[in-house]
């Protein structure tokens, strides 16, 4: 018996979902423009929202890409502290000591928790010339041998620099992609000569392109990497120069960043002859600092985004709620039919309720194609990927749905608290 009682409620339930997708159906038909309007509300909003954090979220997505470059289990000793704006503690910072080879040899002799450590010299503004062709404006940095080992630095011709290289300081160089093929239009940039500094330096690598990113950390392709002893023979590379360093430590495996911050901590402090009480003149970046930033900013703009679309999902809802109210008014005799053969109120209720989410999820539907459709012409437009990630599309719904429920709650409640005779006679 209880078996036949509970097929007889699934009937009841598919029977009031079928008459509730008619039923919204027909309403969408029978009344195009007010049915127009109102949805029009609803997909706006969820176009909103939905563009907004497609948008943010692939903004976020490419500038923590762009740090990840530098690695994750990658620390960098520097002057200036990532998790400060720089004007406000401008001071405080610009009279600390660059990080100096004294500090790399220290901690390539001393740490037991790094992998690799590498000290790089940044010289901008460099001109540089091949016959005919030359190009202005791209920086030259000078690296130790094992920069390839703490960041990510992918060749897409010729060689690394050799460790014989790096140490007599010969003159050779690594070029990043854009530069190599404006001062090499066909090509065949491998093993020629470059002029920099009025000296020769022979290319022996071309690196791979970095791409397009947001923000880029470290503008490789504009970029000429030479040996530090080489760096040492063309600028002043000491204390008193005017070149920025920074220092890289690459973590060993299974090894806890933060566990290889205090380790080099311990190893710099006594290097710059500091007193127990004395506060660090360094500072020890990681990049989750950066990209905690990153998310921390564009978790505002989602929200943003959300209450924007939010007011025009209000506009939407009180239509809904509207169209619901005039079909319970239409179909009121329709209602006291229902229940003086033995609907119960509660069943009323779901079926209104029911036809008003079918209502709002119809609006986001179309409002999720638009996004969809949109962002599809931006991408290929700006020549950047945007992207409609399944959970955006998740919410989107979700949205709709309750949207849907608190429109239709009040009508669906009218409706169900109605006298059946008293029905029947309107």
């Amino acid at each position: 018996m209880n078996k036949f009682t509970q097929i007889f409620k699934n009937m009841v339930v598919l029977q009031i979902l079928q008459d509730c997708f008619r039923q919204a159906r027909h309403q969408l038909v029978s009344n195009k423009l007010r049915s127009f309007l109102t949805l029009l509300g609803i997909s706006i909003g969820i176009f909103c929202i939905i563009a907004v954090m497609s948008a943010v979220d692939s903004l976020e997505k490419n500038i923590i890409q762009s740090f990840e470059k530098l690695g994750n289990d990658v620390l960098y000793i520097d002057k200036f502290s990532w998790e400060e704006e720089p004007g406000s503690s401008y001071w405080k910072y610009v009279n600390r000591p660059k990080p100096s080879k004294e500090d790399f040899e220290a901690i390539k002799k001393k740490s037991k928790l790094m992998e690799a450590a590498s000290l790089m010299i940044f010289i901008p503004g460099r001109t540089i010339k091949y016959k005919n062709n030359y190009v202005e404006g791209s920086y030259m940095a000078g690296i130790t041998d094992d920069y390839n080992k703490v960041v990510k630095f992918d060749l897409e011709e010729g060689r690394y620099i050799s460790f014989s290289e790096f140490q007599i300081g010969t003159n050779v160089a690594i070029l990043g992609n854009k530069l190599a093929k404006a001062i090499f239009p066909k090509g065949d940039g491998l093993g020629k000569e470059i002029n920099i500094y009025g000296q020769h330096y022979n290319v022996v690598g071309i690196l791979k392109e970095e791409g397009e990113s947001m923000i880029n950390v470290m503008p490789y392709d504009e970029a000429i990497f030479i040996a530090w002893n080489n760096a040492k023979k063309v600028v002043n590379v000491g204390d008193d120069s005017n070149w920025g360093t920074l220092l890289s430590v690459k973590a060993k495996q299974h090894v806890d960043v933060d566990e290889l911050k205090y380790e080099l901590a311990s190893i710099i402090r006594p290097v710059r002859s500091l007193k127990p009480r004395d506060e660090d003149n360094f500072s020890i970046n990681k990049i989750s600092i950066l990209t905690n930033i990153v998310s921390n900013i564009f978790g505002i703009l989602n929200l943003a985004g959300l209450f924007i679309g939010s007011f025009a999902m209000l506009v939407g809802a009180v239509g809904v709620a509207n169209i619901m109210f005039v079909s319970v008014k239409e179909r009121t005799p329709l209602i006291g039919i229902k229940m003086a053969i033995g609907a119960k109120r509660f069943y009323i209720l779901l079926e209104y309720l029911i036809e008003a989410v079918i209502l709002c999820v119809f609006g986001g539907i179309i409002g999720v194609a638009l996004v969809w459709l949109i962002l599809l012409f931006v991408s290929k437009a700006l020549n950047f990927e945007i992207e409609m990630s399944v959970f955006n599309i998740v919410i989107g719904l979700f949205l709709s749905v309750l949207v849907g429920l608190i429109s239709g709650i009040f009508p669906a409640l009218k409706a169900s608290r109605m006298d059946p005779v008293e029905a029947i006679r309107k």
